[in-house]
């Protein structure tokens, strides 16, 4: 018989006792010791490093057509070729997802063109419009990651495509994938009054160095790259960025960011506070590349980015990790740049600091062809010119034109749907590839954004003198986010959303006062907000009157949002 002395103190025991602690699942860190695929992803990569396909398109698929290609080829390893299967024409977004995968899978490719920096030369621009016209249906994209994207391509054709390609030092290997991607640079790389050091030497050496190199082709997913000298090329949004600043000792270098991506999960890239001259660059990049190989979690594709390390580690534990085990070296501490004032996208003309211009061109969302690019490139022959640079807002932009050259280059690419004066709506906007070729979206995109355009330039034509500030739209046709529809002033995320009938129609998830740069900052979204398809261009329209309406003068959208009211949003 227990004694009413000893009652409290089993009470008490059973109150202190410690809960048994919750085993944390593994995630498939290289580093530590987990090297056992976790999904079928990581089991393609260690089956066959993806890199060894190219030489079975060449050998094998080329010859024996679209039917002989393994599907885990097809599916997985030809993204390190840059080449993704284009979406089946006449299925709506109803049909997207895994279970109409085989439905939905085209027999021709979208390709994408790796160009890192941006630079092109007009031999280049020849052979990628001739590429367009005989084997692309005369389609060309111009992304927000500075590469040109082909489609209808055939296997067949692919060998040739890759030999003219290489023929002018230009390919596709690492274009997609699980691998690093194309990097992004300064449109006016090595040109602009204001840049603080010309990256290009180091984008050279990354690329020489590791592109291509089996070290660096199995990682844990996608990894993107942008080093400017300027704040042009969206750093905050990278898994590294080098971005231009001044050391008050040291002179001019970079300053190292971590840790940027969009998507389900966004989150803005952390400044390491470490100042790298433009030498160390290569090896800095390797030693970020290397963490995320090794430390970066394999067990669940939806945080296999860098960016989900970096929030468990922290950014001191990343820098002490990277100085430590991979540079064997401390880095230099060093400060941040200055923000800018406005998104730099280098449209219209600018005087470059070799006394010639830099001519900025709008095509609607980045939307050209191989027509178009011929038509550049004779256009960048008359006004002697011989580069061209794409920029991550779907731009371009011819340089080193002499001051007489200008007006015969604008007259000469206004033919073909090029502007160096566009309206704000049409230099503001950039959409992703949509439901016309990816067989993830459920909207139409960059197709919609031609209607769009001319559409608001008519609507709002007699508000453009009351507007003093820029207004982004971006449009994207599922939460992946390649439009980056989180950093817009208005972003658009495609759904099916129910018209009210009980049907299942394209439409959007709005985002509202996105930025970069000066108000770094994720868009807004309404609860329980949406808009259909056809009533895109009515809710932009009401919105811009609305801002015009109640904000305070030299008040940016993404300030107004903040403060507005509910339904002056809707």
């Amino acid at each position: 018989m227990t004694s009413t002395t000893d009652a409290p103190a089993a009470t008490s025991s059973a109150r202190t006792r410690s809960a048994k602690p919750v085993k944390r699942r593994a995630e498939g860190q290289w580093a530590l010791g987990y090297r056992e695929p976790l999904n079928p992803n990581e089991q393609s990569k260690k089956d066959d490093n993806p890199l060894n396909v190219r030489r079975r398109i060449l050998d094998i698929y080329s010859k024996s057509g679209f039917d002989s290609i393994d599907k885990g080829d097809l599916r997985g390893r030809f993204r390190w070729m840059g080449l993704y299967t284009q979406r089946e024409q006449g299925y709506d977004g109803t049909w997207t997802g895994d279970d109409n995968a085989d439905l939905l899978e085209a027999s021709y490719f979208m390709m994408r063109i790796r160009t890192d920096g941006g630079e092109l030369n007009t031999e280049q621009v020849r052979t990628i419009a001739g590429i367009s016209k005989e084997f692309a249906r005369d389609t060309a994209d111009i992304s927000d990651r500075q590469n040109i994207q082909l489609h209808w391509v055939e296997i067949e054709s692919i060998p040739e495509i890759w030999r003219r390609l290489e023929a002018v030092g230009l390919q596709t290997t690492e274009a997609c994938g699980d691998c690093p991607r194309g990097m992004l640079g300064s449109p006016l790389a090595g040109l602009s009054t204001d840049e603080v050091i010309d990256a290009r030497p180091a984008l050279a050496e990354i690329k020489r160095r590791y592109i291509g190199n089996p070290e660096y082709s199995n990682l844990p997913r996608k990894f993107k790259t942008a080093i400017s000298g300027l704040q042009d090329v969206v750093h905050e949004i990278n898994d590294v960025s080098f971005v231009g600043v001044n050391h008050p000792e040291h002179g001019p270098g970079f300053d190292l960011w971590v840790g940027g991506g969009l998507s389900t999960n966004p989150m803005l890239a952390k400044r390491t506070g470490a100042w790298i001259p433009l030498e160390d660059v290569p090896d800095v990049w390797e030693g970020v590349v290397a963490i995320f190989r090794d430390y970066g979690y394999r067990r669940l594709r939806s945080k296999a980015r860098l960016k989900f390390l970096i929030k468990d580690w922290g950014i001191e534990k990343f820098r002490e990790v990277l100085e430590t085990e991979y540079l064997k070296r401390p880095l230099i501490d060093g400060p941040a740049p200055v923000a800018p004032t406005h998104p730099i996208d280098h449209v219209g003309v600018t005087t470059l600091k070799n006394g010639l211009n830099a001519v900025g061109f709008s095509a609607v969302s980045g939307r050209v062809s191989g027509t178009v690019l011929d038509t550049l490139a004779d256009a960048m022959d008359k006004a002697g010119s011989n580069s061209v640079r794409l920029t991550p807002y779907q731009k371009l932009v011819v340089v080193d034109v002499p001051e007489d050259k200008i007006a015969g280059l604008d007259t000469d690419l206004e033919a073909v749907g090029l502007t160096s004066r566009p309206s704000r709506w049409r230099r503001n906007l950039i959409a992703c590839t949509g439901l016309e070729y990816c067989k993830l979206s459920f909207t139409e995109t960059r197709s919609r954004s031609q209607a769009l355009v001319p559409e608001l330039e008519t609507r709002l034509e007699e508000l453009n003198s009351q507007l003093d500030v820029p207004i982004t739209i971006n449009i994207n046709g599922c939460p992946n986010s390649c439009a980056r529809t989180q950093v817009a002033d208005i972003g658009f995320k495609g759904m099916l959303v129910d018209d009210g009938d009980g049907n299942h129609v394209e439409g959007f998830q709005v985002h509202l006062g996105g930025s970069l740069g000066f108000d770094n900052a994720f868009g807004r979204k309404l609860r329980q907000h949406k808009v259909l398809g056809d009533e895109v261009t009515d809710y932009v329209e009401r919105l811009v009157r609305n801002f015009i309406k109640n904000k305070d003068d030299g008040e940016r959208f993404a300030q107004w949002v903040v403060r507005a009211d509910e339904e002056d949003l809707r």
